[in-house]
């Protein structure tokens, strides 16, 4: 494997902390302010059991991935370990899905985040738009460093404002605000129950949340540029999984304590959010143009992530011969060059995309997207399961390592695939599966097709 001597000619400017704010503002994005109401609608309080149903399994996959992680830190990394696992078509596939899927995403929070801002001062949303994505590349093609501090503060922003929030929802809940009562039990339970619409809500709601802490793989890429990559992959899996977990769990309660499940529903706009109608509650003005500050700051700090993820992974692609030899280019400062700029090229075309909408092909794109992390969770069970009794023969595994083999990759295999048959009978969910196997048949096709012998990468641009 080359994976190792890929990790050190990147730069190694990441800390613990830039790891972790990293998982987190990949996790916490525009999806927690304006989707969490999809969840609550469908399911009432028992989305709460949905989230911790999601939240152990996903959790399940980053303790397998960081254990390949610490033991093996490398840019590609899941893309990396299927290679390992199962041969040059699987590392091929999954790195270019994860490639393709980054590049939809960052051009969907792109366009949210460049309408907000347009519709502040008065211009077309291109012009916004083309300030970030000018603003992103320069933090991204500087050092490491300066993105992993960039990634920090943006994230400290968004847990901020979660953590104010549920300091202001246990308050209200416990009438301890001047001017406002005990709020109790009657909206969490007062409206149908716990669990109001059964055992079908609860798996709409499932189906709503499942993907709600992806993008928390993330950490595992960057690790490869920290310090030291087993302590640190060890310390962020932790700390951003039970954060994670805290400011999800905690503000789906808050917000079905204090609002009426009739009220909540999908939020296209910040004044439609959730957790706008709770800060109304608490009488803090101006609370729609704060809300939409703090999605347009989450869109761009998602952003931000996806561009650097979207980079190393293609790096790693060429330093395995799945992609130009171009793209391993690296700059002085040890950032791949060629990577960040056809990334960001990418980045403009995907929102120009998604302006332009033609019939039935972002459609299908965006459908794709949706099946893709789905694919990466399995595969990452599949490559632990066959990695580590490799890694525990050799004497490879290090500060993280994961109890229970095999019946752990097993039990969450047959978790995911139990979600694939909860969308497979899901009208809305149910294109997601065939657009994103239509995508991996033409990948594994094209794997065998392309020359996947290893190259040289790692000089300078």
């Amino acid at each position: 494997m080359t994976t190792q001597n890929d990790a050190t000619q990147l730069g190694s400017g990441l800390k613990t902390r830039h790891l972790t704010m990293m998982g987190l503002g990949s996790a916490i994005g525009a999806g927690l302010f304006l989707g969490t109401g999809v969840g609550i609608r469908a399911a009432g309080p028992s989305i709460l059991l949905a989230y911790i149903i999601a939240g152990a399994v996903v959790m399940a996959v980053m303790y397998m991935l960081g254990e390949m992680a610490a033991a093996r830190p490398a840019p590609g990394s899941f893309a990396t370990y299927a290679r390992a696992a199962f041969g040059p078509w699987a590392g091929f596939t999954l790195g270019w899905l994860f490639w393709f899927m980054m590049i939809m995403v960052l051009g969907a929070e792109m366009t949210g985040a460049a309408a907000i801002m347009a519709s502040w001062f008065g211009v077309d949303p291109w012009i916004p738009a083309l300030v970030c994505v000018t603003l992103f590349a320069v933090i991204n093609l500087a050092k490491v460093s300066g993105f992993g501090e960039f990634e920090f503060w943006f994230a400290f922003i968004k847990v901020s404002v979660i953590i104010l929030f549920l300091i202001l929802g246990v308050l209200l809940i416990f009438g301890l605000l001047p001017g406002h009562d005990f709020v109790g039990t009657q909206h969490f339970l007062g409206d149908g129950g716990f669990m109001p619409h059964g055992i079908p809500g609860l798996a709409a709601g499932l189906l709503a949340v499942a993907f709600a802490f992806g993008g928390i793989e993330i950490v595992t890429i960057a690790a490869a540029e920290s310090e030291d990559p087993q302590q640190a992959i060890k310390t962020a899996i932790r700390s951003t999984l039970w954060r994670i977990g805290l400011f999800y769990l905690g503000s789906v309660l808050v917000i079905t304590f204090l609002l009426p499940t009739a009220l909540i529903n999908a939020a296209e706009t910040a004044a439609e959010s959730p957790f706008t109608q709770v800060l109304k509650i608490a009488d803090i003005p101006g609370v729609v143009g704060f809300m939409e500050a703090v999605i347009v700051v989450s869109l761009l700090s998602a952003f931000n992530a996806q561009i650097y993820a979207s980079s190393r992974m293609a790096y790693s692609l060429a330093s395995e011969g799945n992609a130009p030899a171009a793209l391993g280019k690296l700059s002085k400062d040890n950032v791949p060059f060629n990577a960040v700029l056809l990334s960001m090229v990418f980045a403009f075309a995907s929102v120009g995309l998604q302006w332009w909408n033609p019939t039935g092909l972002l459609d299908f794109l965006l459908n794709a997207v949706g099946g893709i992390l789905i694919v990466i969770w399995i595969m990452v069970a599949a490559s632990y399961l066959k990695l580590h009794p490799q890694l525990e023969r050799s004497g490879e595994i290090t500060t993280v390592r994961v109890w229970g083999y095999p019946w752990l990759g097993w039990a969450t295999i047959a978790a995911l695939l139990a979600f694939v048959v909860l969308m497979l009978f899901d009208d809305g969910s149910r294109a997601q599966i065939f657009s994103v196997l239509i995508m991996m048949a033409a990948l594994i096709v094209l794997s065998f097709l392309t020359n996947r012998g290893s190259t040289q990468v790692g000089s300078k641009a």
